[in-house]
């Protein structure tokens, strides 16, 4: 608005919140009127100010604090991109795209960040305090679905858009889904649904399969679907066992494996809970054992390169997915592993490149929009078509803010070249392989606020 509409704006504000009571007059003012007062206010409006801040929050103590430590790497990169310096990364090969490399329509990118605990309590004071203290025009992060749904439930509320980090519950744009959220990472049913044809060849349809389960949204939805998966190749479901996240000693859920029947232990674990539960069936010698004159198999539904480095030897040869590795060919995954790599010397894990998507993802659809107004930048999201960034062909849907594209099956290197060429590219598994109907999970996006 120009300098004189505002003071005019201001005038008849006052007046209002002066004339017998704040909004006394609001029942016999025309519908019309008062969205012209208010239509273009929304909180955190940079207004004219130079700058516009993003709010990072993210896991940086608890069970994915590893996960989170490389997502702020990719956030931190992400600004610099933005804001012109260094090389520009993924901005050089992201189609279509209208950043320039001078912030966020014009106003110089800065951010705070804040640490999630990989708790959901946490994750929303931190976030309330971004929203309320830092003023943050957007925030971003998470590596636990659980943090994330939490994250995305206060956004709406807030009015203030979440850009989901690392989260891959079927619940996060299933039943949980909000107007205010985006998720760029893919979920547990798609894992499933690619996985199938894999364990499928590998493993064949007579097995009989035990799940140890992080007992939370993302553990819960994952052994679902990879259970739905299993069952309709014909394997059977031994048991189901929760287990809490941050255990740390898986050892008392692992015990009961060795005589349980199972010839395949799936492990519904992630970030250092994986780690531990994997070292520790193996220090059992589950890798070592025949169970019904088969070889005993360990599959991690959801991989990461952090996870195999942390795990070391144990990964060999364990099958799972992955939303993204370092090691594709495609010109955006090049460029983003040379940028990200130059900065800080090792190549990005699939949290990060998610992360970094996600940023740009969000300030693009500003410069479409032409505005940081809430409304019209979901809008420019909702049913978004890109290229160019790492994962093929993407689409954000608009039903449930869900990005579709080709998934990742991968499996532990037998023979690594290096300290990170950790997990190998079994098979891209393309999209319309993984895609389901928006409705299968239920919920409700909910209103555009303003």
């Amino acid at each position: 608005m120009s300098d004189k509409k505002n003071e005019q704006t201001n005038i008849l504000r006052r007046k209002i919140l002066t004339a017998g009571g704040a909004f006394a007059m609001a029942g016999a003012m025309p519908m019309f009127y008062t969205k012209s007062v208010w239509a273009n206010e929304f909180p955190n409006d940079p207004g004219k100010a130079a700058n516009v801040t993003l709010g990072f929050n993210i896991p940086q103590s608890g069970a994915y604090a590893d996960e989170g430590a490389d997502e702020l790497r990719a956030y931190k990169l992400a600004v610099m991109h933005l804001n012109g310096e260094g090389d520009g990364g993924l901005m050089n090969t992201m189609q279509p795209s209208m950043l320039k490399g001078n912030g966020i329509l014009g106003k110089k990118v800065t951010f705070v960040t804040g640490d999630t605990q990989t708790k959901s309590d946490a994750a929303r004071a931190s976030a309330k305090r971004m929203i309320e203290k830092d003023k943050v025009i957007m925030f971003c992060g998470g590596s636990s679905s659980g943090v994330a749904i939490a994250q995305q439930s206060f956004a709406q509320e807030a009015g203030i858009i979440f850009m989901a980090g690392l989260t891959h519950s079927n619940d996060t744009t299933g039943k949980d889904k909000r107007r205010y959220g985006f998720r760029h990472f893919f979920n547990a049913y798609m894992s499933g649904a690619a996985l199938g044809p894999v364990l499928k060849e590998e493993y064949g349809t007579d097995r009989n399969a035990y799940h140890l389960t992080a007992d939370y949204t993302w553990g819960w939805t994952q052994e679902e679907s990879i259970k739905n998966t299993t069952e309709a190749l014909g394997w059977n479901t031994t048991k189901t066992v929760r287990t809490p996240v941050g255990a740390g000693d898986f050892s008392q859920y692992i015990t009961p494996i060795l005589n349980s029947g199972a010839d395949v232990l799936i492990l519904n674990h992630y970030g250092k809970d994986m780690i531990n539960s994997l070292t520790q069936a193996v220090q059992f010698g589950l890798r070592d054992r025949q169970v019904n004159g088969k070889d005993f198999q360990i599959i991690v539904p959801l991989f990461s390169r952090l996870m195999a480095q942390g795990a070391g030897d144990n990964i060999k040869g364990i099958l799972g997915t992955t939303n993204w590795n370092w090691t594709l060919q495609d010109a955006g995954s090049q460029a983003f592993v040379k940028s990200f790599g130059q900065v800080y010397g090792f190549p990005p894990s699939q949290a990060a490149h998610t992360c970094y998507v996600q940023t740009l993802l969000y300030a693009d659809a500003c410069e479409r929009a032409g505005t940081f107004y809430p409304p019209e930048v979901i809008k420019a999201l909702e049913g978004h078509k890109f290229d160019g960034m790492g994962n093929g062909a993407t689409e954000y849907r608009a039903e449930d803010h869900q990005c579709f594209k080709d998934v990742l099956v991968v499996k532990g290197n037998e023979n690594p070249s290096t300290q990170f060429d950790l997990l190998e590219v079994v098979q891209q598994v393309p999209r319309s392989q993984v895609e389901y109907d928006a409705s299968i999970f239920g919920g409700e996006l909910g209103p555009y606020k303003g």
